[in-house]
């Protein structure tokens, strides 16, 4: 996937098929989404907020933000669950409030940190 980051010109030199590496992960990611939806359901704003949040702190490569990405994504889910079973105890929010919640600011400081580059 790092080699896949390239300037196409930098990857095709070392060997790598573009295409056929952009359809076989672009497939791949969307059987593993769509196993992931069905499974759990939709959870809007993680995908969008924890993978920009590794890659900020751990930096591009994807060797380590894969698997920073799907720890620090479980572990937002494992606490946005905790908060919606116990902030209106006995009740329970949906998760995907609390996301929203925490998401929407976090996204918009992001979107404005990328408008001000």
């Amino acid at each position: 996937v790092n080699v896949a980051a390239l300037h196409a010109e930098a990857a095709v030199t070392l060997g790598i098929r573009i295409a056929g590496l952009r359809q076989g992960l672009f497939l791949c990611a969307a059987l593993l989404t769509a196993a992931a939806v069905s499974t759990a359901g939709s959870i809007g704003f993680v995908g969008l907020i924890v993978p920009h949040a590794c890659r900020f702190a751990w930096g591009p490569d994807h060797r380590l933000l894969f698997p920073a990405a799907s720890l620090a994504g479980g572990t937002f889910l494992v606490l946005a669950d905790t908060l919606a079973r116990t902030i209106i105890a006995p009740q329970q929010l949906p998760v995907g409030v609390i996301t929203a919640l925490i998401g929407v600011p976090v996204f918009l400081l992001q979107l404005h940190h990328v408008q001000r580059k």
